[in-house]
């Protein structure tokens, strides 16, 4: 976790688990911290790529923000390992507006070229029963939610370029349809997908 001061309850909710026995665990950087290890790994020739998840692996945010979710449920940070049903909601503008900011405070941090947005193991099942994802699918003529994930990463990577970064994310930003040409794509399930995304003209980790 690092610090997003636009957003405290990141840290202050999202940066700590509250144990079975009742123990608290986690911390953060502070941005100070993370400019610090910007600098020595600088000093070192060593570029640091920070990677923000999205729109899944993001049971922490939600926690701390419920609106960003299909839901609004007032979920807890996830004291187990595993891939979680709630996600962030690309039906609703807010969710963009949020993480437009995040990414804001993340690039003022990190002079890398690449940001790395995961998006990988996205589940589906909240866009499927929620009736803002499904009136953006309408409105903008998306067949299926494998191509709405599709829509959520080619929007940020677009924002990302407009600063002059550029997106990496796991292998499944493939899914869905094409993928914007400066995308990066880190390949981690088979080679079938390094196959592909070299084919498509993507560079390839």
């Amino acid at each position: 976790r690092i610090e997003i001061k636009r957003y405290p309850r990141l840290t202050s909710i999202g940066a700590w688990r509250t144990e079975v026995d009742g123990t608290r665990s986690g911390g953060f950087y502070t941005q100070q911290q993370v400019r610090e290890v910007v600098e020595f790994a600088r000093r070192r020739g060593v570029t640091i790529v920070p990677e923000i998840e999205m729109p899944g692996h993001s049971l922490a945010a939600l926690a701390s923000y419920p609106m960003l979710g299909c839901t609004d449920d007032h979920l807890k940070v996830a004291t187990t390992w595993g891939v979680f049903s709630d996600v962030y909601c690309p039906g609703k503008e807010s969710t963009f507006t949020f993480v437009e900011h995040v990414l804001d405070e993340v690039m003022a941090l990190f002079p890398s070229q690449y940001i790395h947005i995961g998006g990988d193991e996205v589940p589906k099942d909240r866009w499927k029963a929620c009736a803002s994802c499904q009136a953006l699918m309408k409105r903008e003529g998306i067949a299926n939610e494998d191509e709405l994930q599709n829509w959520f990463v080619g929007r940020i990577a677009k924002y990302l370029e407009a600063h002059g970064r550029r997106l990496v994310g796991w292998n499944e930003i493939l899914h869905g349809g094409h993928l914007i040409a400066s995308a990066t794509v880190q390949s981690w399930q088979d080679s079938s997908w390094t196959r592909r995304a070299v084919n498509e003209g993507h560079d390839v980790i």
